[in-house]
């Protein structure tokens, strides 16, 4: 019963979350949890199409159903699903776009996706960042056999951060896991790794050109 207790709480914050980013990028208030001094890392574009393909979809679906369905319970069912799910991924994208990754004036890092995921990296845990490419598998923020976990958007990652030791956090699901190194996309990689090395002060890292 506690376990259910626990992810029902889990799950109701979610959604409480979800639906303050909607309202926060309905009413057009900015990026949320970014104060002065700090450098906002925009992802979102890189999903939007996708997205708003998603939901084009599922509205779509939505009047299908509701036009070929004859029994009204099984209507009433279907229609409350189909309504949720554009709704979920409307709010979504809006939790994304209102919630940037974060690099603090003070040489920390914020990772985000959205309102499903929020990691905070202290600054004397960032060992070195640098821009790096890639088109990781798998879940998200899952960790890999080399103890790096992806936040990838639209299938990719741009810039990779290791730390100094590991960090524990909290995946989207609610589990734990332990990371040495994370890579996460950014929109401008190239002022997101300048940003986190200014902050850093001597804190260097090898650029490396994409290429996979």
């Amino acid at each position: 019963m506690r376990a259910v207790r626990t992810t029902v709480r889990r799950l109701a914050g979610r959604q409480t979350a979800l639906a303050g980013g909607l309202r926060r990028w309905a009413t057009r208030r900015g990026p949320q949890g970014v104060g002065e001094g700090d450098h906002p890392v925009p992802y979102a574009p890189a999903q939007a199409a996708t997205m708003y393909g998603l939901l084009f979809v599922s509205v779509v679906e939505t009047v299908a159903l509701a036009v070929v369905i004859p029994w009204p319970a099984v209507h009433a069912v279907v229609l409350v699903l189909d309504l949720w799910g554009c709704c979920f991924l409307l709010a979504l994208h809006a939790s994304c776009v209102v919630g940037p990754h974060v690099i603090g004036a003070d040489g920390s890092l914020r990772l985000r996706y959205g309102a499903l995921l929020d990691i905070r990296v202290p600054a004397d845990r960032v060992a070195s960042v640098r821009l790096e490419r890639r088109f990781p598998g798998g879940r998200p923020a899952a960790v890999d056999g080399n103890g790096t976990a992806d936040i990838a958007v639209g299938g990719q990652t741009t810039v990779t951060v290791e730390l100094t030791e590991p960090l524990r956090y909290t995946r989207i699901m609610g589990g734990h896991a332990e990371a040495r190194a994370f890579r996460f996309y950014a929109d401008d990689p190239v002022s997101a790794v300048a940003a986190l090395r200014a902050s850093g002060g001597s804190r260097a890292g090898t650029v490396v050109t994409p290429g996979r």
